[in-house]
């Protein structure tokens, strides 16, 4: 053996001699070690550069590292095109903020650049970027004249349209923060959304007039009353805006000092795990984030035209899609009522390229009939989240669509991901090559109480591969991308936010949702942590519908909680009431729940029980509650209800047959 054999073989053997005695060090670590160490070989033992390398890379791959290289290989394509997308976004954000520009500003320059071109279509209307800008001008204009100053609210309650998106925007140039108040709610939830966010004056359209005035009475006196299109007596007073704005002018809104990137911009609802909606802060910085991420990730372009279903008071229709039209000069077409039927009529209509989803209607359109027209459209992408895996491939296939982009992400949180190649039934994924180049990391959970489970050190522990965990997005504060903003409420701020998950004193903004991820690093969507639940692509907190149900009914004890139900995505609601004395009215309760929450947040099931388990702090059970559904052969002694659209009714065994082949709709 000469000298070079003999010192590559020392070399090898000394490094595969480290790897086995710290068993623990990272892989990348391990590749740090390699090479320090092929650095100090190499002085040592006076031979060539490619000698030491192939040292290093022989005993490398004899412990182990052959299985981390040829994950690599096979997910470096997708990693380097996150990279570009990643670096390009922080370089927009750090451009926009050197500049000065706000959201309003960036819309300003796109009408200025293209006033011509269409930025929303609604039924049969155009509006260009021109239209748009001057209508939020008159909006600014208007109420700047009526004394509203940087950091007052104005809560927008109205139905899908144009006009929705034109105030906030407006609102926003003279600093004014839009509270996006969900148009389904009504009563309780109505007047706590409204209030919350402390507003000076209501924006309603005519529509809803019932519903505003129904808790009028319970929002303060001082908070100024609006109607928008059109207008119907609504038994107090409310100025009709329609007349007033086109008589305002449509000149530059006044230039409004000390504006920041971390401004408020507006607030989004969310369920959140316990209690009523929460006002959820979208900030200037982050509505740039979340608009650029989507637009860098999947490639939108200026020309792509978004057939939009989505109600704009949520983050999918009113942040990702619409900041495709705001930031980047897309054009949207508006619906205001989803439509399976008339799906692919109105992307062939609109020439919609990108058309938004959420998993409901992927199926909703799947389940329609085969027409002609279902391939004659220009649709080359579809944009969203929730999309079942067992119709994903299905879906592409039937509609000939090219790329299906599927996004994961709290409207408040910073854990968000995007699947940016296609991977079938993945939310996103982690870089395996760069795992700190997002701030999220999956914890392992108890199953049984949702909570981190945290080792020895009082650490959270990390999932492995193949685990499912609670995904978790690490706070930094400053940071566009890991930064948390929180809620409008303090309180529920600080119960998103886990603290010395991977050393002590940092923090973490927790999703409540669990997810697993595979070897390559690819995320999957598994289930929602805590007592919220999805139905009909909204949120549910299981909290607020008991509190109301229990109102009503005025019994000691009811439970919300999600069921599975096959062939659907998501979870219906099923509410378990304790009923000893057998004086539960379901019908008066029907009407009651109709009244009182949104078709979505209804539950579908009833379970009647003589008493309900808790442990030993008074908390309700819900596992056992889960496991059981609404299975008549698991639920012994109990009586069991469905909701049949009109009514609640028994439900038999053979009903529960039907349910689960199909034959009966929910």
């Amino acid at each position: 053996m000469n000298k070079i054999d003999r010192s590559l073989f020392r070399a090898a053997f000394f490094v595969r001699f480290l790897v086995r005695l710290f068993p623990s060090v990272s892989v990348m670590l391990k590749l740090g070690v390699f090479g320090g160490l092929a650095a100090v070989l190499r002085g040592y033992f006076a031979f060539e550069w490619h000698t030491v390398g192939a040292a290093v890379a022989v005993a490398y791959l004899a412990t182990g590292g052959w299985r981390f290289a040829k994950v690599i290989v096979r997910t470096l394509p997708r990693d380097l095109r996150g990279l570009i997308a990643l670096v390009r976004l922080r370089l927009t954000l750090m451009k926009r903020q050197r500049n000065r520009e706000l959201v309003h500003n960036v819309f300003e320059a796109r009408a200025k650049r293209h006033p011509n071109k269409i930025a929303f279509r609604f039924e049969d209307q155009s509006w260009t970027f021109n239209d748009v800008n001057n209508f939020a001008n008159a909006i600014a204009n208007y109420f700047f004249e009526k004394g509203l100053q940087k950091g007052d609210t104005v809560a927008i309650f109205m139905e899908s349209r144009p006009e929705f998106a034109c105030y906030w925007l407006g609102l926003s140039k003279i600093g004014v923060i839009g509270a996006l108040i969900n148009f389904n709610l009504r009563a309780e939830s109505l007047e706590h959304c409204i209030n919350v966010a402390g507003p000076k004056a209501v924006i309603y359209g005519a529509e809803l007039t019932d519903a505003i005035r129904d808790i009028r009475p319970k929002i303060g006196r001082d908070v100024a009353f609006y109607s928008t299109g059109g207008y119907q007596d609504a038994g107090f007073a409310a100025v009709n805006l329609d007349p007033e704005l086109k008589k305002t002018s449509t000149l530059p809104a006044p230039v409004i000092l000390g504006r920041k990137f971390t401004d408020k911009l507006f607030y989004i609802y969310t369920s959140g795990t316990t209690g009523l909606p929460k006002a959820a802060i979208i900030t200037q910085i982050r509505f740039m984030y979340m608009g650029y991420g989507i637009r860098y990730g999947f490639h939108c372009r200026f020309d792509d035209v978004i057939y939009n279903t989505l109600p704009l008071y949520h983050s999918a229709g009113g942040i990702v899609g619409m900041a495709q039209v705001i930031l980047n000069g897309s054009t949207m077409a508006i619906r205001k009522k989803f439509s399976a039927s008339r799906f692919w009529d109105d992307c062939i209509k609109y020439e919609a390229t990108i058309v938004q989803y959420i998993g409901e209607i992927c199926r909703y359109v799947l389940a329609q009939p085969a027409k002609p027209v279902d391939t004659q459209h220009k649709v080359r992408m579809a944009i969203g989240n929730g999309f079942r895996p067992q119709i994903w491939e299905e879906f592409q296939s039937r509609y000939n669509i090219k790329e299906v982009a599927e996004f994961y992400g709290a409207t408040e949180g910073n854990s968000n991901i995007v699947n940016i190649d296609g991977k079938v039934g993945a939310v996103g994924f982690i870089s395996l090559l760069v795992p700190s180049a997002l701030p999220i990391v999956l914890l392992k959970v108890d199953e049984g109480t949702g909570d981190l489970i945290r080792g020895p050190d009082g650490l959270c522990i990390k999932c492995k591969p193949g685990e499912t965990g609670h995904l978790i997005g690490k706070i930094k504060a400053g940071d566009p991308i890991a930064g948390f903003d929180g809620y409008v409420n303090r309180q529920a701020t600080s119960k998103k936010i886990a603290y010395d998950v991977s050393r002590k004193g940092d923090q973490a903004f927790l999703s409540g949702d669990i997810l697993q991820m595979d070897e390559d690093g690819y995320l999957f969507f598994k289930d929602r942590s805590g007592d919220t639940f999805r139905w009909r692509g909204e949120n549910v907190s299981t909290s607020e519908v008991e509190g109301i149900i229990q109102k009503h009914i005025q019994l000691n004890d009811a439970v919300v909680y999600g069921v599975e139900v096959p062939g659907l995505e998501g979870r219906a609601g099923m509410v378990a009431i304790v009923d000893s004395n057998g004086t539960l009215n379901l019908a008066a309760l029907n009407e009651s729940l109709k009244k009182s929450l949104p078709a979505y947040a209804r539950p579908i099931f009833i379970r009647i029980m003589q008493e309900l388990d808790t442990t030993g702090t008074f908390k309700l059970k819900k596992v056992e509650l889960r496991k059981e559904s609404f299975n008549p052969k698991l639920v012994k002694g109990d009586k069991l209800f469905f909701m049949n659209g009109k009514e609640f009714v028994p439900l038999t065994e053979s009903v529960f047959s039907d349910i689960v082949a199909g034959k009966i709709r929910i």
